[in-house]
């Protein structure tokens, strides 16, 4: 066997055995700190915002807050602050950011 089968074969056993350790260590993941939980929790949003906020913000690069997508996520933040509802935010923003763009 050459030298580049052997890393083939090396780096799919190392790559198995990474992902076997998780289930072999699965039970100790359910048992965390309640800390730790309320910490993780907070993961998703802020993934979300990182994404979210410079689109709304940059979206040319520089920060402008008078264009449409800045005025139509205030409007949709706005909106899902009031009424916690996901579709009516969807549907709030785009209509606003449609008819922000085509004054």
């Amino acid at each position: 066997m050459n030298r580049v089968w052997s890393t083939i074969v090396f780096a799919g056993i190392g790559t198995y055995t990474m992902r076997a350790s998780f289930l072999v260590f699965a039970h100790r993941l359910t048992q965390l700190p309640p800390w730790v939980l309320r910490i993780l929790r907070q993961i998703p949003p802020a993934a979300l915002a990182s994404l979210v906020v410079p689109a709304l913000l940059r979206p040319e690069g520089t920060i402008d807050f008078f264009q449409p997508r800045f005025a139509a996520g205030v409007i949709a933040a706005v909106v899902a602050w009031r009424t916690r509802n996901t579709a009516l935010t969807l549907v709030v923003g785009m209509g606003a950011l449609l008819a922000l763009r085509a004054l």
